[in-house]
């Protein structure tokens, strides 16, 4: 049985078709379901999904790009949306400074808030990084200080350095369909030789990042064996070690979730 750690089923590119997809999914070997939030004006959907399906779940918060949108954002209403037990994290939230939707400054103090609302709900975090490794590490790290907290990395593409200041905070890492892209030869080679084997777990964050040999098409949960066989190619595990090792993780990680 696998977790998909990282999906966006209240995606227009899903609408009527969810129960379509989750149906697949279940053929698949998928039990459990994470829907992430991006945008508060999303919450009402994920929250609704979470409640919807059996052993579905849910984040709250605001990715990087749309931090400018949301300067207003504040600590409480993040702790009182995370009140309810269908969410399990605060995010996705973090730096993405390869495109910069949203100006520096707006995704750093975004990215504060969102650390200090899982600092006081002792809810893990779900962390975008994408060509901000100086800040994010240096975020990470003097944040910790102050008050530990626990998160995933998710999609992870960035270098070696801040992997391993992920490593040593106790940081998890997700893994999808960017390891099955033939380019993507420095993803498999930080998987490999950084990230633990206890605390990787596994992701579509469909409908982007289709896996091979699907790439293309609109991705979905359905297709997270392809990513679980890779990551057992480059681990080398077996699948039952590829599916224990990843679903212990997340329920590590995710202390909030019920095992299906």
């Amino acid at each position: 049985m696998l977790v998909e750690t990282h999906a966006n089923l209240h995606h227009p590119d899903f609408e009527g078709d969810v129960d379509a997809v989750m149906k697949r999914a279940k053929q698949a070997g998928i039990a459990t379901i994470v829907n992430i939030c991006c945008q508060m004006n999303e919450f009402e959907s994920v929250l609704k999904l979470a409640k919807a399906h059996a052993n579905s779940w849910c984040t709250v918060g605001v990715h990087p790009h749309y931090a400018a949108r949301h300067k207003d954002l504040k600590i409480e209403t993040l702790i009182a949306m995370a009140s309810d037990n269908n969410v399990i994290a605060i995010g996705e939230t973090g730096l993405d400074y390869h495109y910069d939707f949203s100006p520096k400054d707006d995704q750093i103090a975004n990215f504060l808030t969102h650390i200090k609302a899982a600092q006081q709900t002792k809810l893990p975090m779900v962390i975008h990084t994408r060509e901000a490794d100086d800040d994010m590490e240096d975020i990470l790290v003097n944040e910790h200080k102050k008050q530990p907290f626990e998160f995933v990395l998710h999609s992870y593409t960035s270098g070696k350095k801040l992997a391993e200041t992920g490593v040593e905070l106790g940081g998890y890492f997700s893994v999808n369909g960017i390891c099955t892209f033939k380019n993507a030869k420095s993803v498999r080679e930080i998987i490999k030789d950084i990230m633990p084997d206890n605390r990787i777990m596994l992701e579509t964050d469909c409908p982007y990042l289709t896996p091979v040999p699907h790439r293309g098409k609109r991705n979905e949960p359905a297709f997270l064996p392809l990513v679980r066989d890779q990551l057992a190619e480059i681990k080398g595990w077996n699948t039952e070690q590829s599916n224990l090792l990843t679903t212990d993780a997340f329920f590590a990680l995710f202390s909030r979730a019920r095992r299906p």
